[in-house]
C-alpha cells in the first residue's frame, strides 16, 4: 500500500459518498428506481449498492490494518468508536431536532418525540428514532442510509475478536472466513434464501482479504483492465453482479487506491468528508423532495452533493478532526507499539 497521503483513499471515499446521493435521487423522488443510473444500465444492483460495497471493500483494507499496526484491544476500539461515534451522534440530534420538525408539524412532531427510543437508538447507531416525517413522499425516513453505520460498526468488532482470539495470526483463517461468507451468499442466489445479512460483512472480509494477502498480490493495470471487463460483464447478472464485486472489484479498488499520480496527490492533501457528506446527504435530499413537490431527481443531486460535502466540511473540522486528535495523542500514550501480526 502507498504510504498516507501518497494513496487515493480519501478521493475513493467522497467519490462513493457522491454516488450514493446520485443514487438515492431518483429514488426518492419517483418511488422506484426505473431512472437510477446503473439500474438504467444493468437492472441488476443500483449505485447506491455498489457504493456502499465498496465503502466495505476499504475499510476491511483499512481497519485489518488499523489492527495489524497496533494489536492492542483497547486502544483499537477506542480509535474506533471515537471515528464512528461522535459525527454519527452530532448528525442524529441535527436530524431529530432540525430535519424533524422541517418534515413535520412541528407542534406534533415534539409532543410525540421519546427522548429514551431516540438515545437508545442512537447509541446503538441505528437511523434516528423519530416520529412520523415526510409523510406522501417515497421513502419517509429521517435518515435511511444511517442504517450502515452498525453493521460497520459491528464488523470493527469481529476484527476486534479475531486478533483478540489470536485467529488473525492464523494467515489462512480470514480468507477461509471469506470464502464461507461468499459460498453461502452465491448459495442464496441459487437456492433462493434470505442471506442479506452477509452483504456487507462480506466485502468487509474480502477487503480485509487484500491487506492480509497484500505482499503476493501484484496491483499491475493490465490485471485491473482485464478485471474492469470481467466485472462489466457479471453486472448484468443479479447472481453474479456482487460476487464480482468483492473479488475482481476490490482488486479494482485496492489498484486504484494505490494509483500514485501529481494531480490525486493533491486532493489527498484535503481533509476526508466522505462521512459527514455520507450522513447529511439523505436529510438534504427529503427536504428538498418535501419542500419542492416534482422537482428533478438530478436538480436534487447538483443541490444535494455540494451541500453534503459542505456539511461533511464542517463535521470534519468541528467534529472528527478534533476526535482524530483524541485517537492520535492514545496512539502516542502506548509504548513499545507492536505491529505486523499478521504473518
Amino acid at each position: 500500500m502507498a504510504p498516507d497521503r501518497h494513496n487515493n483513499f480519501n478521493l475513493l471515499r467522497l467519490v462513493l459518498a457522491l454516488s450514493v446521493i446520485l443514487s438515492h435521487s431518483p429514488e426518492l423522488t419517483d418511488g422506484d428506481n426505473h431512472r437510477e443510473p446503473l439500474m438504467c444500465l444493468f437492472d441488476t444492483i443500483p449505485l447506491g449498492f455498489l457504493a456502499v460495497d465498496a465503502f466495505f471493500l476499504l475499510s476491511g483494507y483499512l481497519i485489518v490494518q488499523s489492527w495489524d499496526q497496533h494489536p492492542r484491544a483497547r486502544l483499537f476500539l477506542r480509535k474506533r468508536m471515537l471515528r464512528i461515534y461522535p459525527a454519527f451522534l452530532v448528525a442524529s440530534l441535527v436530524c431529530a431536532m432540525l430535519i424533524g420538525p422541517l418534515g413535520a408539524d412541528p407542534v406534533e412532531y415534539m409532543a410525540a418525540f421519546d427522548i429514551g427510543a431516540f438515545a437508545v437508538g442512537a447509541l446503538l447507531l441505528q437511523p434516528p428514532a423519530v416520529p412520523p416525517v415526510f409523510q406522501g413522499t417515497a421513502l419517509p425516513k429521517i435518515n435511511l442510509s444511517m442504517w450502515t453505520i452498525s453493521q460497520e460498526f459491528a464488523c470493527y468488532v469481529m476484527v476486534l475478536l479475531a486478533g483478540k482470539s489470536g485467529a488473525l495470526r492464523i494467515r489462512h483463517f480470514w480468507l477461509a472466513v471469506t470464502l464461507a461468507v461468499l459460498g453461502t451468499l452465491a448459495m442464496s442466489r441459487v437456492l433462493h434464501f434470505d442471506a442479506g445479512l452477509l452483504r456487507l460483512p462480506s466485502f468487509f472480509l474480502a477487503g480485509g482479504c487484500f491487506y492480509i494477502y497484500r505482499n503476493a498480490i501484484p496491483l499491475d493495470g493490465r490485471i485491473a483492465l482485464v478485471l474492469t471487463a470481467a466485472v462489466t460483464a457479471c453486472m448484468f447478472s443479479w447472481s453474479a453482479a456482487e460476487l464480482a464485486l468483492a473479488t475482481g472489484g476490490c482488486y479494482i479498488l485496492i489498484y486504484l487506491a494505490n494509483k500514485s499520480s501529481a494531480v490525486l496527490g493533491r486532493f489527498n492533501r484535503l481533509p476526508d468528508v466522505s462521512y459527514g457528506t455520507y450522513l447529511y446527504a439523505w436529510p438534504i435530499q427529503k427536504l428538498l423532495v418535501w419542500y419542492i413537490p416534482g422537482i428533478s431527481p438530478w436538480l436534487v443531486f447538483a443541490i444535494a452533493a455540494p451541500a453534503a460535502t459542505a456539511l461533511g466540511a464542517v463535521s470534519w473540522f468541528a467534529i472528527e478532526k478534533p476526535a482524530l486528535g483524541f485517537r492520535r495523542a492514545a496512539t502516542r500514550a502506548i509504548p513499545g507499539q507492536a505491529g505486523n501480526t499478521i504473518a
